[in-house]
Order: structure tokens, then sequence, then C-alpha cells
């Protein structure tokens, strides 16, 4: 289908399922409790996930409080992909999360926790998913354990995979699925919170500076591209091994830094209490926790109650990008975060909380002034976040082009190619899921 017929499905299938989403309270959520002894919000079996208290004691600086979600499982991205009429297409799913802040949106083919595939709470069995727990049967093109929100989740991680079948195998196309090339999905991320986040972040890890291309293959890649920088970026890079310095920054951090982090009841956090039934800060903060009934048609299980984790303004991540000898260059940044699996990750130029106090520094600074002067801009679009555990979040993404001049950069700031960055998305947590997704918007 075309973009147009695409989006005309979407509209009817919207208009036609039953989506109902109301926030209820606490002792209404059914299933749900504070588990007193285990100092948690949890369901009656302690499956799907868990919200705890976490304190992070920065020594010298203020102790950070909030609550994380606990979802020690590692869930299932996946997408199938297969040559049709000579060209790769992707199978897409037009799917609801209970948090989705406009009903369906485009994700991957099997979007699924392990509690949502091993039945844990009695629902089908999600479509596709042999495909996946037999992987090994086809050619595996991504298969990596990438982080998720390091802000709301602790050491979250899912499994990002795509497969490729044999153009002549044949796949039951389900009413629910759509196949999709990539331009058209790229195309498709252009518009505000159609593309969720788990498409964003598997398409991220699709390995084109790995692969080794012929000259005939490598002549057909560079004339599909309007920006041939991009181009020589994925597929040359710089000419410099720039991961010693990346390296040395990030294993620097790892090794000295003294901060301790620890789980304490939930109802043991200080500055957090219920409100109006709600779970909230008493200072500015950039999420407070909701409960909700859920009924959604077509799903695995169709009414459930549950906590969700619900923004208080939109963040802004912003990723700088400017031509450096002929190649496009990507300003990043080595970024923790409360709940990183491992401290610290890779992230983009700028990512702010809406209700950030940290103090601006050159690169924030410079961003602002270009937002405001609408100077540069190649991307900008609200996209949404995860919607399994996020209510209706949503957030400012956006692309800048600059001159390398225009900016020194503070410690810990390095500008890098796509080709690097590619390398590194291959390497299980270590681009943080704010720069995947803005990496996975790139147009080729």
């Amino acid at each position: 289908m075309n973009i147009e017929n695409i989006l005309k499905k979407i509209d009817r299938l919207n208009n036609s399922i039953k989506v109902g989403i109301s926030k209820i309270p606490f002792n209404e959520c059914n299933l749900w409790m504070y588990n007193e002894e285990l100092g948690e919000i949890c369901n009656q079996t302690r499956s799907f996930f868990q919200i705890k208290g976490l304190i992070k004691n920065n020594k010298n600086e203020n102790i950070i409080e909030q609550p994380i979600i606990i979802q020690n499982e590692i869930g299932y991205l996946g997408i199938i992909r297969k040559k049709i009429n000579g060209e790769f297409h992707y199978l897409m799913q037009y799917k609801i999360e209970p948090g989705n802040i406009n009903k369906i949106q485009i994700s991957p083919t099997i979007q699924a926790t392990k509690s949502n595939f091993t039945q844990k709470h009695g629902g089908k069995r999600p479509a596709y998913l042999d495909y996946f727990v037999n992987a090994y049967k086809y050619k595996i093109i991504v298969d990596q354990i990438q982080s998720e929100q390091s802000s709301r989740f602790l050491g979250k991680r899912n499994r990002n995979i795509i497969i490729e079948l044999d153009e002549n195998e044949y796949v039951e196309v389900l009413p629910s699925h759509e196949w999709m090339t990539l331009n058209q999905i790229k195309a498709l991320m252009t518009f505000d919170n159609l593309v969720n986040m788990d498409t964003r972040t598997v398409l991220s890890c699709l390995p084109l500076s790995i692969i080794t291309y012929s000259s005939s293959n490598l002549n057909n890649f560079e004339s599909q591209f309007n920006d041939k920088a991009l181009f020589r970026s994925i597929t040359a890079g710089c000419g410099k091994n720039l991961l010693p310095d990346i390296y040395q920054y990030i294993n620097n951090y790892k090794m000295f830094d003294e901060s301790e982090t620890k789980l304490i009841p939930l109802f043991n956090l200080t500055s957090w209490h219920m409100q109006n039934n709600e779970f909230v800060c008493d200072n500015p903060y950039s999420f407070k926790i909701v409960f909700c009934n859920i009924e959604i048609e077509g799903r695995e299980v169709k009414q459930w109650c549950q906590p969700l984790f619900e923004a208080t303004g939109i963040a802004t991540f912003g990723l700088f990008t400017c031509i450096d000898n002929g190649v496009r260059m990507f300003l990043i940044r080595c970024c923790p975060e409360i709940g990183c699996f491992d401290k610290i990750e890779i992230g983009p130029s700028v990512q702010r909380e809406y209700t950030s106090l940290e103090e601006k520094n050159s690169v924030d600074l410079l961003f602002d002034k270009k937002v405001k002067e609408k100077s540069g801009i190649m991307f900008d679009t609200l996209l949404s976040e995860e919607g399994g555990r996020f209510y209706q979040e949503q957030n400012r993404n956006v692309i800048i082009e600059i001159e390398k001049n225009e900016i020194q950069l503070p410690d810990g700031y390095f500008w890098c190619d796509y080709k690097t960055l590619n390398i590194l998305v291959q390497v299980n947590n270590t681009l943080n899921i704010q720069l995947r997704n803005l990496l996975s918007v790139l147009e080729f």
C-alpha cells in the first residue's frame, strides 16, 4: 500500500476499534496492590512488572529519589522482512498500547514481553512468535539486547531482532499487519506519534555500515541518497578511529563514579505521596504514577488494570549534525542515568526532561538558539514513548545542522560519524534509546 492508503487504513481502524482507558483510584486497580513486605506495587503473581523506590546518592550532590519500574525479563521487539518485487519490505503491525496518545501506532511484527509470550496473563499466543523463537532457521539481520528509558526503568532491556525470510516463502499477513518499505516507514516517522518507539529502536540497529558491499551495490546504494555526506558517513566514515576517545570517557566514568543507588520501599520515598489518586512528587518532577482501567479490542487480553507513568510535560531530545570534510557527523554525549544497566550510555546532543533544573551548557544554549531561530532544522516531530508503561507520553525529537566551529565541546561530548555509531549499536547497552530513536529517523 502507498502512504495515503496506509493513513486511510489507520483512520478506519481507529474509528472502528473500541478503546476505553480511564484513570481510577489505586484501590480499584484490580489484581494490583502495595506489597508491604516487599515495598512495591505489583500484581498478585509478581509478574508483568513492579514499581519500587530508588535512591541515588551522588556524594557531594543532592540525593535523587523516585519510583522506578522493575521488569526483570527480556521481551521481543521483532520485525520480519523479505524481498517483494525486488525490494525489501518489513512486516509492520497496527497496534494499540494502553498509553498511546492516538490509539494505533505502527509497531514491529511482534512486540511482546516475556510474560505475554509465555501467556502468564492468560492471553493469546502472540502472532508470528514462532518465527522469532526459531530465528536460527532464517537469515538474522539484527539480534541485539538494547536498553529502554533509563530514567523510568531499572536496567530494562529488550531483544531487538530482524529476521529475513526467503522471498519465495509465504507469510500469512493478518488484518493487523502490513508490508511496508523502509522508505515508507521513515516517511511515516515525520507524522507526530505515528511510528512507535519500538519500531524506531529496532530499525536503528540495521547494520548498514558493517555490510560488505560490492562496487555495483555500493554505487546503487549511493544513487539512492540525496544526502551524499550521510552516505559517506554510513559507508566510509570520517577515516579516524573514534572509539578509543569515546570509550576512555565512558570507562573512566564507570571506574571512578562513586554514586550509590539502592532500592527502598516505594512508600518510604520522602518527597513522594498519593494525591488525588496519583502518586506524585512534592517538587516539580518529570513524571507521576497513575492507575488505569483499560479495554482494547483485539488484544491478547481485552480488559485489565495497571499503573502507568505519566509525563508531566514534553521532553526534548536534540541531535546536532554537521558536515566535516564531506562526511556527516553527529554530536553525541556520554549520558549517565539513574536506571542505566551499566551507569552510562551514549545519548544525543540534548536530552532534557520538561522539568529539568540542570544548568545549561554551551550545547544546550546553542540548541535553544537554533530552535528559536528555526535555523538548520532537518527534523522536528513529536514522537511517542513506550505505550505499555507510559501514559500518553510524547517528546520532541529535533535534528539540527550546524557548522562544526559554532561550538566548543564540553567534556563528554564527541563528534561521531554514522559508521562508528552503527558499529556501537551492535553492542548491547551502548547507545541509549533516545539516540537510537533519533538515528532511526534519518532519511536515506
